[in-house]
């Protein structure tokens, strides 16, 4: 299953409180549930005014209609082709 990298521009991300990121969570998790398994939210990053997101999808529509539906934004849904991390270097 395709893997995505989804940015969501949200200005003041860095300062949201562990509550507000739980109901974000929460919210995210509803919509998942209700579009059924083949969506799936890996993990995310949260950066002084952005939300950087990992999902498996089928497609990157299936992930924007999740956004829609949560009314997050999706700036960029991006296919990640390949990971690399120091062990590459081996």
């Amino acid at each position: 299953m395709p893997k995505f990298l989804i940015e969501r521009t949200l200005p003041g991300a860095g300062d949201l409180t562990a509550e507000q990121l739980k109901a974000i969570s929460q919210t995210s998790c509803s919509v998942l549930r209700n579009l059924g398994p083949q969506i799936q939210w890996v993990e995310s990053f949260v950066t002084p005014n952005k939300i950087y997101c990992i999902y498996v999808a089928p497609n990157a529509e299936l992930i924007r209609e999740h956004a829609r539906l949560g009314g997050f934004p999706a700036d960029s849904v991006e296919p990640i082709k390949e990971t690399i991390s120091p062990v590459t270097a081996e």
